[in-house]
Formats: C-alpha cells, structure tokens, sequence
C-alpha cells in the first residue's frame, strides 16, 4: 500500500494514533479521508506531492495528544523539493536551511541569546510537547506553489486538531504564524489558554510582525506561569 489514505489507514492503526484516532475526522468517509484521497488523486494527475506519505501525520506521531502543551501552527508544507518532512517549519537535510527557518532562528536568537543551531530538525521541540502543525498538510512541490493544496479539504482535518486540543487539553500556548493561521484563533479558548499570534516567518512578510514578536520566551513564561515546565526552543 502506498500514497496518503493507506498512510492514513496505517496512522491510524498505531500505537501513536490512540487519542488521536478519537477525533470525528479520522473515522472512515470522514474529512481526513477524503483530503487524503484528493492528495493522492493529485499524484495520480502527474504532480509531485509534499511531505512524502509516511510523513503526512508525522506531526500527531510525534508529539502524541496527551503531551501537547504548545501548539505551533502555520500555512502549508515547504514546496521546495525535499524540504517538507511533516513538521511544520522543520527541515532535515543539507544547507542551506528553508528561508522560513532561518527567520525562525534569528529571532530565536534574538529572543533568548542563542547562536542559531546547525540543523533544522524541529523534532526536538515536538518530543517536548510542541505540536508543529500547518493548516494544510500537503502541497504539490515547485516553486509557485504554495497554498497549493489550502482548498484540499484538509482545513476540517486541522480545526478538528485546534478544537480538541483547546477543549481538552489543560494549559497550551499557541503560535499563530500568519494570517491562515491566525484565522484559526476564533477556535481557541483563549479563557484557558494563551495565543501569541504575529506575521509568517517567510521573508515575504517576517519583517511585517514576525521579527521581534518575541515567540519563544513569551511562551515559556506564560507556561511557566502555569506550573509547567519551560520548552528548550
């Protein structure tokens, strides 16, 4: 089996899936599905799909639901051949590290005074606690294509995620990059949680709001303030 609803049906049937699966979206016929199905009907056209399948939820597998504490969300995967790998923002590979990525790190830097690490794999913040998710989770790759996949039906997949999390999980800081992102924040009960919403990283707009938001130590301080312990970013 191969492509995105046999990734899905194989996601679903893990271990790293149990809270997960529980969401009305991932049952069967249910919006997960059918967004996988037009991904793979994408494919089936002659375009080249971003991540690769046994990426696509990558981001539940990784940071399992009972853990989220921080909630990172952005537009879509990088359309950059071999960049996207299913964390929103991560990348794994050889310089030079995605635009977006180095805007990430520079106000990191910034923000807590560290030097910019040499990699991009985020995987690190996702093992913490950091859900790194975008509001669309796949793109057809090439340059001009971002947004590609924005009317796939994977923004039902994606407010289902936002809601649950907001509803059951106890104290989560999300960051709202863009204003894809930031038209999710209404999902948010902000009673209980705690949004820092700015402008994309991406060089298009980073210097619009993004630069100097100060994401980093403002969530660590908010979960901080909550009795929890801080994120090593």
């Amino acid at each position: 089996m191969s492509g995105y609803a046999a990734a899905l049906t194989r996601f679903l049937a893990s271990r790293a899936s149990k809270d997960w699966r529980e969401l009305a979206v991932f049952r069967p016929g249910g919006a997960a599905e059918r967004a996988a199905a037009a991904a793979d009907a994408e494919r089936a056209a002659g375009h080249v799909v971003a991540p690769a399948p046994e990426r696509l939820l990558a981001a539940l597998a990784e940071t399992p639901f009972e853990t989220v504490r921080a909630f990172v969300l952005g537009q879509d995967p990088y359309p950059t051949p071999g960049h996207a790998n299913g964390l929103a923002f991560s990348y794994v590979g050889p310089p030079p590290l995605p635009r977006s990525l180095v805007n990430i790190y520079r106000e990191r830097t910034e923000d807590l005074g560290q030097a910019a690490p040499v990699s991009g794999d985020l995987s690190s913040w996702a093992s913490q606690g950091v859900l790194l998710l975008n509001t669309a989770l796949t793109v057809r790759e090439g340059a001009s294509k971002a947004g590609s996949h924005l009317s796939l039906g994977w923004g039902a997949v994606t407010d289902a995620i936002i809601t649950a999390v907001s509803t059951s999980r106890p104290h989560v800081v999300f960051l709202l990059w863009g204003a894809l992102a930031q038209a999710k924040r209404g999902l948010i009960d902000e009673r209980r949680h705690h949004v820092i919403a700015s402008a994309h990283p991406s060089p298009l707009s980073a210097r619009r709001g993004f630069f100097g938001s100060k994401p980093f130590s403002r969530a660590n301080e908010w979960l901080v303030a909550k009795g929890e312990a801080p994120i090593a970013w």
